[in-house]
């Protein structure tokens, strides 16, 4: 039986790129019966960031004009993740991190459930614990708690090959015309952009795997 490949542009800083993750991931519990292999890519909100990152608080007034239209925004986020079983703590993030280095230890890892794990891993630590994803002694921990060998991840967040992936990447997703997160690529062909309700990722799923054999027509 044929299996599906969905590709997932995305960035770890993203909120929507993590309720994006649980509505798949929704969406494919209810059609167990379709094979499929999830693959997280890179996409870099903010590709001239530091890589010392910056102060959350400057980021926002940057991004946003204000604090308080960042608290607004932030908060329909929390109650759409509340829905979704995420505990969005926007208070606790003090900085706003480069995500070269996460998105080099994501591509590291075996696309499939070891690399799902290390990005629910990064979700978590980013938005409900408020971690600063950016530093290198972050980053093994958060991989060391997903299952990762520490030793594969520090020599991964070594060199510049790394590098070189992530903004490969990241150019791949603006060549596609990719310019917001999530978008999710079914079977190479199919697009879904945005966190789309569950329903709307199983039509496609099913409609894919109707039309290659991965499941009967």
């Amino acid at each position: 039986m044929r299996t599906i490949g969905i590709d997932i542009f995305s960035d770890v800083i993203c909120p929507w790129c993590y309720v994006g993750k649980r509505r798949l991931e929704r969406a494919l519990a209810a059609r167990t019966d379709v094979p499929a292999v999830v693959r997280w890519r890179a996409f870099l909100l903010n590709p001239d960031m530091p890589p010392e990152g910056m102060d959350r608080r400057a980021y926002i007034e940057r991004k946003f004009g204000s604090a308080v239209r960042a608290r607004d925004l932030y908060a329909a986020i929390e109650e759409v993740g509340g829905l979704e079983g995420i505990d969005f703590a926007f208070d606790r993030i003090r900085r706003t991190p480069s995500t070269v280095k996460a998105h080099r230890i994501i591509g590291h890892a075996e696309p499939g459930a070891p690399q799902d794990a290390l990005v629910e891993s990064l979700f978590r630590a980013y938005f409900t614990d408020g971690r600063d994803i950016g530093d290198d002694a972050v980053l093994l921990e958060v991989a060391g708690d997903a299952g990762l060998n520490p030793a594969t991840v520090s020599a991964a967040l070594d060199g510049d090959e790394g590098d070189r992936a992530v903004r490969g990447d990241n150019a791949l997703a603006h060549a596609m015309g990719i310019g917001g997160v999530p978008c999710f690529i079914v079977d190479g062909r199919y697009a879904i952009a945005g966190a789309q309700e569950p329903e709307v990722m199983q039509r496609l799923i099913e409609g894919v795997a109707a039309m290659t054999g991965a499941t009967p027509a």
